[in-house]
């Protein structure tokens, strides 16, 4: 076996036992999106209570460590996922997409995602701007199960005047907003306005202590760990409104 041919195989072998919890292989795959082509990785368990298309933040990609725990641990947890990376991600660029094209990638997503589905419901997930980017294409016309979000960025830190808010009291499918209680990108008492304007079909939950990263001070874990340690709540809030 050559050296690149040994590398190739040892990356397989690091995806399919990176943990011996995962039960779920990693599939990558690439889709188009309008006229780009970006990239994605879906896993499905047997018979998954839901598809759950996530989307990165401003800052990393699908392959950061947080959005794999988080997948991951989804799949452990019984759902099948799809997530994926917006054009900018996928050129090396830093500056994210306009709404346009970020929500034209999130109907490409949520496609291929319904078209790998066996039926299920399919939910919207996003970190910060992938999930704000998510609700702005469902108020656009995309339809999904429900939406996640992992941080809402409501207004630019030090900023709490100038929150982006408009679109989402149309809203009225379920969703859920885990924010840490340190996350400039949001002060409590803003968001917690918010989500009582929105309804009943928005529910508010709290990481004590976290930022928006949901790092929580003096308790200092990888990535991966805190992405995967939000999925019991997400998992609970899919099932209990799908």
């Amino acid at each position: 076996m050559g050296l690149a041919a040994t590398h190739a195989f040892l990356s397989l072998i690091h995806v399919l036992m990176h943990d011996e919890r995962m039960t779920s292989i990693e599939t990558p795959l690439t889709f188009a999106a309008g006229e780009e082509t970006v990239s994605g990785i879906y896993a499905r368990p047997d018979s998954p209570f839901a598809t759950v298309v996530v989307a990165h933040g401003a800052g990393a990609g699908m392959e950061h460590p947080f959005m794999s725990g988080f997948s991951r641990a989804m799949n452990d947890a019984g759902a099948a996922t799809l997530r994926f990376n917006f054009p900018y991600r996928e050129a090396g660029k830093k500056f994210p997409d306009r709404p346009p094209k970020a929500i034209a990638t999130w109907r490409a997503a949520m496609a291929e995602a319904a078209s790998r589905s066996g039926g299920e419901p399919l939910w919207a997930a996003g970190k910060s701007f992938g999930g704000r980017m998510a609700s702005m294409a469902v108020a656009e016309g995309m339809e999904a199960g429900g939406l996640v979000y992992l941080g809402y960025p409501l207004h630019p830190p030090g900023k709490p005047d100038k929150v982006r808010d408009e679109h989402l009291y149309g809203l009225t499918l379920p969703m859920l907003f885990l924010q840490g209680t340190r996350d400039t990108f949001a002060t409590t008492d803003k968001l917690e306005a918010v989500v009582d304007a929105i309804g009943q079909s928005a529910v508010l939950q709290w990481i004590d202590g976290g930022d928006h990263s949901f790092n929580v001070a003096g308790n200092k874990r990888p990535a991966e760990e805190v992405g995967a340690s939000l999925s019991g709540r997400v998992a609970a809030f899919i099932q209990a409104n799908s």
